[in-house]
């Protein structure tokens, strides 16, 4: 059975996209070269609510690719998979082909 975690608030559970360890021609990358600060958002948390009660929805939706601080967020484990909370205004933006 899969859990499925679903956020509080304002926050925004991201799976990091990691580079390949090597090119198409088989050259290795160095560890600090295949390093991305960019993710998948998984899931949306329903977001804050201002001081008259109004909801303010989180920016970014499940599916968006966005660009992510260096630090922070909080890691967590689902399985065998590792996933990433972070704040919807701790995200950097949203990235687009």
């Amino acid at each position: 059975m899969a859990k499925r975690l679903i956020p509080s608030l304002n926050r925004v559970l991201i799976e990091k996209i990691t580079a390949p360890a090597k090119t198409s021609a088989g050259i290795l990358l160095p560890e600090k070269s295949s390093k991305l600060n960019s993710g998948k958002v998984v899931a949306v948390g329903p977001g804050l609510h201002d001081k008259t009660g109004n909801l303010i929805p989180t920016a970014v939706k499940e599916g968006d690719t966005v660009l992510l601080p260096e630090y922070g967020g909080t890691q967590v484990k689902l399985g065998e998979k590792e996933f990433h909370l972070y704040r919807d205004e701790d995200i950097l933006g949203t990235l687009h082909d």
